[in-house]
């Protein structure tokens, strides 16, 4: 599992060092071989390979009728590339991911169990400083036991 946030830097080449407590993880359960795309055209999703693979295994089941379906594999085709990490755990994030989410300098690496978010640290940050967990969350949460 992918937790917490480590804050690191995009080089001028665009290669993202994984943070050491992603290392670790990667090396216990996964291979060198990523998924990078985006689900929503806001942040950037790294998936380890193995686990893109199950999500396209959902979605093989699914009607390619379905418009949400066909949204969904539009927008993580456009964004999405297959990235190898390096011998020095350095992944190259392509230009067309760096331009269109503005990723340089400093970046939040967020934990989201499954796979990482990548986007601008001041961004994150401004997001975690403008939006609280409602009451009405807090109680959603409850409902589903957490």
């Amino acid at each position: 599992m992918f937790r917490g946030n480590c804050p690191t830097r995009l080089d001028d080449k665009g290669r993202l060092k994984i943070p050491a407590d992603f290392k670790h993880e990667i090396d216990r359960n996964y291979d060198s071989e990523f998924y990078i795309t985006s689900r929503d055209k806001k942040v950037v999703d790294l998936y380890p390979l193995k686990e893109w693979e199950q999500i396209e295994e959902r979605i093989a089941k699914l009607p390619s009728s379905n418009a949400a379906v066909q949204k969904f594999l539009n927008i993580t085709s456009y964004f999405g590339q297959v990235v190898s990490m390096d011998p020095q755990g350095r992944l190259t994030i392509g230009d067309r991911l760096r331009a269109q989410f503005g990723l340089k300098g400093e970046v939040a690496v967020v934990g989201k169990l499954n796979h990482i978010e990548i986007r601008p640290m001041d961004e994150f940050k401004e997001y975690i400083d403008t939006n609280s967990i409602s009451d009405e969350e807090n109680d959603q949460l409850a409902q589903l036991g957490i």
